[in-house]
């Protein structure tokens, strides 16, 4: 019996003592039909500069209506200004992203009237949407040179103004958001 008892204890022990191998293969399977199922289904989206804009659901084709006299604003880029550090007010690297210093200068044209000035854009604004009541209706037209933020701070101003009725216009051509 002791006998017996040492060559299971031997035969447990040289078990123990093998290596285990883990097979692999099915494990390679697996990750690979999994990476293949998420380069399929996955869908890259482009976020940047997206502005919410919907169409109106209740109004059809079979009603005509009269073109809205719009007010546009001209927005041009009279100085770049200096190109900084985003994190820090020093100099810009050359490498990845910027910001713009503030000298940099813009200039903004309503009809005849051009100023520099985002306050007296937005008086200027603000009395024509006065006058022009709930149609007011206003076409932003960024010229070269100008970033976003540029247009959002002029769209911002036109919303403050009084105007509900935004359209932009570019290189592709007029651009609605309502």
């Amino acid at each position: 019996m002791a006998t017996r008892r040492r060559s299971r204890a031997t035969r447990l022990a040289a078990l123990a003592r093998q290596d285990t191998a883990l097979e692999m293969t099915p494990m390679i399977d697996v990750t690979f039909l999994l990476l293949v199922f998420f380069m399929l289904t996955v869908r890259f989206q482009d976020l940047e500069g997206v502005l919410d804009a919907a169409l109106p659901r209740d109004a059809g084709s079979a009603a005509p209506s009269e073109p809205r006299e719009r007010t546009d604003v001209r927005i041009a880029v009279v100085r770049a200004g200096t190109r900084l550090d985003p994190r820090a007010d020093r100099a810009w690297s050359g490498e990845g992203p910027f910001r713009f210093g503030p000298d940099r200068v813009l200039s903004y044209r309503v009809g005849p009237h051009e100023t520099r000035d985002l306050r007296a854009l937005e008086t200027r604004l603000a009395r024509l949407a006065k006058a022009h009541g709930e149609d007011a209706a206003v076409t932003l037209d960024p010229g070269a040179g100008t970033i976003y933020q540029d247009v959002v701070a002029v769209l911002d101003t036109a919303v403050s103004a009084g105007f509900r009725d935004v359209s932009f216009r570019g290189r592709r051509g007029p651009l609605r958001a309502r």
